[in-house]
């Protein structure tokens, strides 16, 4: 999977296709439709197709003598052997019903589902498509691919910790991790996409790094990352993953940072010298700017953390006026916090001014930043009393109204602005709308609310009075199939014992079943 930062304010709008040429269009639709309904009746002409089969080829294969045999058979079974056969079917189901449990509850899909519409479907000629205008289509589309990839979509933490300064601490002290290996193994598909490109094999130390990056145990991607750098003293990308995962300080990771900006910044400029060369020269330039970013941005993040506020928002400045092109990496997102650590509320609205617009993707730090701003100029003076009595002034209803519009956004956030909910450290990635955002944006910004006086009870008193139900994602619902073996169980179980409890019964309804099915083949 790539980076949900990568990807997210890439995604444009698709063009629409050209107009056709005229006395062309109508032809093209109507092959168009055909094409269409023949594949959606694929599999009734198959059906059809089959039943002609069979009633063509009745008198070759005897099936009336068959079925008279098959009747015959059955007309000599005892009850045992219908308990036996219910019980191994009722087992059978049992074991498909348990299996499709575990699966769902692993990859949070239905096996047979997945088998049907990957593999049974396409043979099938099932179709998702639907016959409409091109141009709606397109931007329909478009559309949805752009909410999907701008708000439900995994994204990179753009505030996430260092592993090894930070995120380690909370295992020395708990013994535990912090971290799910669903995150670690997203940030290592991150790493891959970022730090690697086609041309690696170049350079010894670059194919170290390759298999670093897939390296799922920490010691053995440091020790990777040393090995490369025996090959290759001017590695940046070793240094990085050292300065993430060894360093044991801030300050240590930043010295690596360091090392890394400067053997990055070498990489970088050879390979703007050779980037027009082919292709492949592109790509590695492509991967030199990626790599040089990330460095520039954790040692603005090293800055910030070690209490450098200003020197870290010039590099971020910097980085964003360089790089404009690579602004859906959200590096406003640091900026934001670090002058809102340093109160310039000024910059922040003028960040907010650029960044906050309705063609790039939102976040809770966008949403809940614009109302904390409108929130400061009016809570130190607001009281729900006064308020009820002499009604809303304009100024408070704006900010009722950005809150209004940060918790339609992500719900979860005031619980943790309101310490309703404990904090525990953030991940890795973020889902946006999701807990795990609330969980981000409250960790580093739930000082600059308790910083404003006021701020946090006039959210209480907007979240309390107008979102009493706090919405949440819904559970996600059990596939048909798990249902349908549930059913087949249950189902099996009790024929089973309605057999041993009713064998006559039972065996006179066998019997029937099987003449109805013999005079349904003999009408055929």
């Amino acid at each position: 999977m790539a980076d949900g930062d990568g990807v997210g304010e890439a995604a444009t709008a698709a063009a629409s296709p050209p107009a056709p040429a005229p006395g062309l269009s109508p032809s093209l639709g109507w092959r168009e439709r055909l094409r269409a309904g023949l594949a959606g009746t694929g599999a009734s002409l198959w059906f059809v197709a089959g039943l002609g089969l069979l009633y063509a080829l009745r008198v070759p294969l005897r099936l009336c003598e068959n079925l008279a045999a098959v009747t015959v058979f059955l007309n000599s079974l005892t009850p045992k052997f219908y308990v036996a056969l219910t019980g191994t079917s009722s087992l059978i189901s049992g074991l498909i019903f348990i299996f499709e449990w575990w699966y769902f509850h692993k990859h949070g899909t239905s096996f047979i589902e997945q088998v049907s519409v990957s593999h049974l479907r396409p043979l099938m000629g099932g179709t998702e498509s639907s016959i409409s205008e091109p141009g709606s289509s397109s931007n329909r589309e478009s559309e949805t691919s752009r909410q999907n990839l701008s708000e439900c979509k995994v994204w990179r933490n753009p505030l996430n910790l260092f592993r090894g300064a930070e995120y380690r601490r909370y295992t020395w002290v708990t013994g535990k991790e912090p971290l799910t290996y669903y995150d670690m193994n997203l940030s290592a598909q991150d790493h891959q996409t970022f730090f690697t490109c086609d041309t690696d094999f170049l350079r010894p130390s670059d194919i170290v790094m390759q298999k670093a990056w897939r390296e799922r145990n920490p010691p053995a991607r440091i020790k990777a990352a040393y090995q490369a750098l025996e090959l290759n003293n001017d590695c940046a990308t070793a240094y990085v993953l050292l300065a993430e995962e060894e360093a044991t300080t801030i300050v240590d990771a930043e010295k690596l940072f360091k090392q890394a900006l400067k053997a990055g910044e070498t990489i970088y400029r050879q390979s703007q010298q050779c980037q027009h060369q082919s292709p492949q020269h592109e790509a590695q330039l492509r991967r030199d700017t990626n790599v040089l970013v990330y460095i520039k941005r954790r040692l603005a993040m090293c800055a910030r953390k070690l209490g450098r506020i200003r020197e870290a928002v010039k590099i971020m400045r910097d980085l964003m006026k360089e790089f404009p092109p690579l602004t859906m990496l959200n590096i406003h997102e640091n900026l934001l916090e670090s002058l809102l650590e340093l109160q310039a509320y000024a910059d922040v609205q003028a960040v907010l001014a650029k960044y906050d617009d309705i063609s790039l993707p939102k976040s809770a730090a966008i949403c809940y930043t614009a109302a904390l701003l409108k929130t400061r100029t009016v809570s130190d003076k607001f009281s729900p009393e006064t308020a009820s009595r002499r009604g809303l002034s304009t100024a408070e209803i704006n900010a009722v109204e950005a809150i209004h519009r940060a918790v339609e956004f992500n719900p979860h956030v005031p619980k943790y602005l309101l310490e309703m909910k404990s904090l525990i450290l953030p991940p890795e990635h973020i889902l946006k709308r999701g807990d795990s955002e609330a969980i981000a944006y409250a960790f580093f910004h739930l000082q600059h609310w308790k910083r404003i006086e006021g701020a946090l009870n006039l959210l209480q008193c907007t979240w309390e009075g107008t979102f009493h139900h706090v919405s949440v994602y819904p559970k996600k619902e059990l596939p048909f199939f798990i249902h349908f073996t549930a059913g087949l169980c249950s189902s099996t179980a009790m024929i089973a014992l309605l057999t041993h409890q009713f064998p006559e019964i039972m065996g006179v309804f066998a019997k029937a079943v099987s003449m109805i099915s013999r005079t349904c083949v003999e009408y055929l």
